[in-house]
C-alpha cells in the first residue's frame, strides 16, 4: 500500500500537539492557515508561542486535565467550527489534536431519537 497522507488535501485545518503542547504535525490546511504565524515552521514549537495569555490559560486547562474545547468562531465574514480533543496511542494519553473547519452561517441542527 502507497505511502499516503490521508489528512494532507482535507478541507479541514488539523493541528497535533503533544501531552506538553509541542506541534507534531499540521496538514496542508493548517499550515497555509497559520502562514503568517510561520506556517510549517510552527512544527517543533510550543503552542505558547502563537496563542494569547487567554488562550494559553485554556490551553493549559486542555492539556493537564485531558480534556476537549468545541466553539465557533468568525473572521473575515467566514464562521468556522474549532473541536479540541485528547489524543490517545495506546491507550496512554498524548496530547490535543485541533479541528478548524469552515461551516455555514446558519448551520442545520437535528434532533435524532
Amino acid at each position: 500500500m502507497p505511502d499516503f497522507n490521508y489528512f494532507n488535501e482535507l478541507p479541514v485545518s488539523i493541528t497535533v500537539c503533544d501531552k506538553n503542547g509541542v506541534i507534531l504535525y499540521m496538514n496542508a490546511k493548517s499550515i497555509a492557515t497559520f502562514a503568517k504565524n510561520g506556517g510549517a515552521g510552527l512544527v517543533g514549537r510550543h503552542l505558547q508561542d502563537c496563542h494569547s495569555p487567554a488562550s494559553i490559560e485554556k490551553l493549559n486547562i486542555l492539556l493537564s486535565e485531558q480534556k476537549s474545547n468545541t466553539y465557533t468562531i468568525e473572521k473575515n465574514g467566514v464562521h468556522k467550527m474549532i473541536h479540541q480533543t485528547p489524543w490517545f496511542e495506546q491507550g496512554e494519553y498524548s496530547g490535543i489534536i485541533e479541528f478548524s473547519f469552515e461551516i455555514p452561517v446558519d448551520v442545520p441542527h437535528f434532533v435524532r431519537s
